[in-house]
Formats: C-alpha cells, structure tokens, sequence
C-alpha cells in the first residue's frame, strides 16, 4: 500500500463547495499543509465554464453520481436521482450557479439549535461577504475584493422580465435584492460568475493556489475509510484507480463529501448506529446514532404550459439559432449562452405561516425542463413555473447498502412525508397557476399542459404532486451539529464529530436545518466559519 509521503497537518475529504474553500483558506492564511482528496477529475471541461452547459451536465453521470433514492411511499413508489457533483469544484462547478443565502432566521435557529453563539446571521454574514466579490452591490451585505464572482445573469430572456413584471401588477413587490436576510416578493438572481463564464469554487479558491507546494490536489481518489487509532483520526484510506492508498496527517482530517458521502464514510469507518454497523459486520469505533438521519432536502413540481418559444430558450442550440448565440458569445460574452436560464423567482407565504416564505417559485423558459419520467409533455415552445419546498417538515435518511465503500448509500428524503409538505406544496401549484392567468404572463401563454387546465382540485393537485414533485438538488443534515445531550447530534458546534478527536465535518451536511435558499453559497461561507473556528479567530 502507498500513498503521498509528505507530512501534512490536514486531510480534506472531498474537492467540492466547502472543502475548495477550507483547502484554499488553511494554506493561503495559515501556512498548513494540506491534501486535497476528490473522487472526481479535474475542473478543465469548456463546458463546465459556460453557463449553458448547466442542462447539458445535470442528467449525465460525467461529471456528477446520480444517487437514486428508496422507492418514495408519497410519491407512489417512484424512485428519483439527486445527482452530486464529481468533479473539483463539487456542485460548485455543474450547478445553475444561483447565489442564494436565505433567511437571517434560517441561521439564528442554528444557533438556537445548538445552545451555542458560533452560528447565527451576524456570525456567518462576514464570511459570506469575505468570500464575495460581488460586481453589482457595494455595501454592508455583499463584499466586493473577495475571490467568488458574483454578478447578474450574462443574459435574462423576455420571459423572466414578464414574469417579473406580472408578479409586480398583481402587487407582489420587487425586491432589488434577495440576499439581505429576508428574501420576499420578486426578482432576479445574482449568479456565481461574471462575463458569461461560471465562477466555480476552483476557479475562486483553488487556481490562485496552483503550484504553491503546501497544496497537494489528487482527484480520483475514492475514500473507502478514515483511519482511526486509539479514539483519533490520523489518515484515510483511499482508492486511485486499480491502487490503494493511505494518507496520513499530524492534525485534522476534514469530511467535505457532502450529505450523502460524509455520512457514508462515517459509518463505513464505523462511527454510526452501533446495531446498525454491527448487523453488516462493521467493528463500530463510536456510537453515533444520528449519522445519515436528519436528510432534508428542497422539492418541488412544475406547472408547464405551451408559450412561444422567442421568448425563452426553446430549441436556442439549434441550427441557425445555435450558430448566431455562439458568435454573440464568443465576440461578447453575453447572450443565451451566458445563462443557465434560471434568472428570476418569487417567493410566496403559506396561508397558515408565520409570515415567511414557504415556497419558491422559478421561472424556467422551456417546457424540457420537466424531467424525464413525467410522460406525456410534448417537447414544444413552452415555459415552466417550477414550485419548490423551501422549509420541508418531512426528513429522511442515509444508510449503508452494504459494507462496500464501492456501493452507493440508501438514500431515503422522504419527500412529502409531513402532511403539511403536500399542502403547502399545493399552494405553491395553485400560486404559480394564478401567475399564468395573470397579465401580461397570460398574454403569452397559450394552453396549459401539465397537469392541465381540469386538475383544480386538491386531490388532482396531489396526484400531479406524486407523479411530478423532484428534487432540487440541496440535501443537508444528515451529519447536523447539535448540543451537548443531543443524541442524534453528529457533530459539536464546532463541528468535531463526537467520539472521536481530529476529525470535523465542514459541509452541508451540519446544518441542523435547510435554509430558505439555493444551498451552494451557504456551503461555502460554512466552511469558510468552519475554518475560522478551527484556527481560534471566529
């Protein structure tokens, strides 16, 4: 068995949102030495950098492990992919680049869910403004010297900009900017990229770093364990191609694999649900019993309707269309390509809430969006109004298939296990029909075609909820932070798994609740606190 024989004070597991951030971070400010480890190839592919390259990435398996879920009981037994990025860059670099927080309470229930002052809004903003290089907003909020581009979409079509205009003239206000603490109304997204390329997490964090000799970045590398002696993690072990490896460090290994890897390697090194571990023949080193529970993730389902296509993206990369988009982006850098097509939303409050949004509402201009296995959607001219849960009540699970690192989890979101999941869902359905026949949106639609103009009523509405709801690609918590006494509490609100000394977990999979938001940008301001917790400077 080999591996690098360099000394190194830090192992980051996994080269995706938070573990760029945290590799860039312990080497450019603090000197570490640190080893980089990412299953995935490296971020190089063109179109990885162009924002429309987003919907040709998101079904294939390239660049991403398509992870399909337990048959779900709500959704009359249909089985879904949540695909995770497996490139360096993680999701960072396949996303639809959308630069969303949250709510400022989203943060301040961390802090009260962990009886600690570490987390909250006032704690974690500066991370997200020290990251930021925002080249629209200058003040308090956004921060414009930091590394991540942060811009508005290199192109919004005529569609998002009736969208937004038809939420105005039914009085829901625009909102300049989503990202103050209190998303509400309507408006356009910022994105993570500026001049009509994609800002990933290695473009920000990682190629200003290339060649410094206290980095070293080895992608391929699939993890099968950590390394455990006497209660402390020293190493992981890990396959590169057909040879094994073992890496060893002086100070912390770092999990950045994300809510269904970080828990998965956790419990193949036997750091879990001890009966669990042991009925598939696992030697359990601590017993953890909330590793893989607490899965949150976002869903939602479309309402698809028959609009003309100039309006949106229909068939942009075809023929003359494709030629004349590409000329405009290769002489400008702007244009249909300069986009992933998501460029404006609105965000709607339940009738029994406490007053914030429960549902997200995105305008997507073309009808393909739908997936795959919703039969009977013509492949027209058409818009979607894709309605996402934003605070799921249900949650769900990540188990070991089996003791094979190769084998991929049993994954379990559970959606629309609360009942209040499928209701307010169905608002959501509801609120984005009623934006269709509204003005000047209704001008433009001609027919609506799924689920169709006759399901109005709640057990209709259900049915198209079974057949269509999909995830949005944000699974969290399945490795939360809690307090001291919290049994299903994986790691402290430091972020140091219980049980066991010099391991943490820096990636979405901590947060003890969703937020209200696109999960990217609050990945990488965590593990940027994570870091400054670490070094005594939070």
């Amino acid at each position: 068995m080999t591996g690098p024989r360099r000394a190194f004070d830090y192992i980051v597991v996994g080269g995706g949102s938070a573990g760029c951030v945290a590799a860039a971070r312990l080497v450019a400010e603090f000197g570490a030495r640190v080893l980089l480890l990412e299953a995935g190839g490296e971020y190089k592919d063109w179109i990885l950098k162009v924002p429309a390259g987003f919907s040709q990435i998101l079904g294939g398996t390239k660049y991403l492990t398509q992870h399909l879920t337990v048959p779900q009981a709500q959704l009359g037994g249909r089985v879904q992919a949540i695909p995770q990025g497996k490139v360096l860059g993680g999701g960072s670099s396949v996303n639809a680049q959308a630069y969303m927080r949250g709510r400022a309470r989203d943060y301040d229930i961390w802090g009260e869910m962990t009886a600690s002052d570490l987390w909250s809004w006032r704690k974690i903003l500066p991370h997200f403004t020290r990251l930021e290089g925002n080249q629209k907003f200058n003040n308090g909020f956004h921060g414009i010297t930091g590394p991540l581009k942060v811009s508005d979409p290199g192109f919004i079509c005529e569609m998002s900009h009736i969208y937004v205009r038809t939420l105005q003239e039914m009085g829901v206000p625009f909102t300049v900017d989503f990202n103050r603490g209190s998303p509400e109304g309507v408006g356009y997204l910022q994105s993570t990229g500026g001049r009509g390329r994609r800002c990933s997490a290695v473009d920000a964090f990682i190629t200003p770093l290339r060649g410094n000799p206290n980095l070293e970045i080895v992608t391929g590398a699939n993890v099968r364990r950590i390394l455990i002696e006497r209660g402390r993690a020293t190493g992981v072990e890990y396959d590169q191609g057909a040879d094994r490896h073992e890496a060893r460090c002086d100070g912390e290994v770092l999990l950045a694999a994300g809510a269904f890897a970080s828990p998965q390697l956790l419990l193949l090194s036997g750091i879990g649900p001890a009966d669990e571990l042991e009925a598939i023949g696992i030697t359990v080193t601590a017993d953890v019993p909330g590793v893989g529970r607490n899965l949150q993730d976002h869903c939602g389902a479309p309402i698809a309707a028959e609009a003309p296509g100039h309006y949106g993206y229909f068939r942009q990369d075809q023929g003359l269309r494709k030629i004349a988009n590409g000329i405009e982006y290769l002489l400008f850098g702007r244009g249909r390509i300069a986009t992933t097509g998501v460029e404006a939303c609105s965000f709607h409050v339940p009738e029994d809430g406490d007053g914030d949004p429960v549902v997200q509402i995105w305008c997507v201009p073309k009808t393909s969006y739908v997936d795959k296995d919703v039969r009977g959607v013509p492949d027209i001219d058409g818009v979607t109004l894709h309605a996402v849960l934003m605070r799921p009540k249900a949650i769900g699970s990540v188990r070991l298939r089996s003791a094979d690192p190769n084998d991929l989890p049993l994954v379990d979101p559970n959606y629309l296990g609360h009942p209040d999941d499928m209701r307010h869902l169905r608002e959501g359905m509801r609120a984005a029909r009623a934006i269709m026949k509204a003005r000047p949106f209704a001008d433009i639609v001609r027919k609506e075609i799924l689920p169709g103009p006759g399901a109005t009523s709640d057990a209709a509405l259900d049915e198209h909820l079974r057949r269509t709801v999909k995830t949005d690609y944000h699974p969290v918590g399945t490795c939360r932070m809690g307090q001291d006494g919290d049994r299903q509490a994986v790691v402290t609100p430091e972020l140091k798994v219980r049980g066991i000394e010099s391991l943490r977990v820096i990636d979405a999979s901590v947060m003890p609740k969703i937020v209200t938001a696109n999960t990217n940008a609050p990945t990488m301001a965590l593990a940027d606190r994570a870091v400054s917790i670490m070094r005594g400077v939070a």
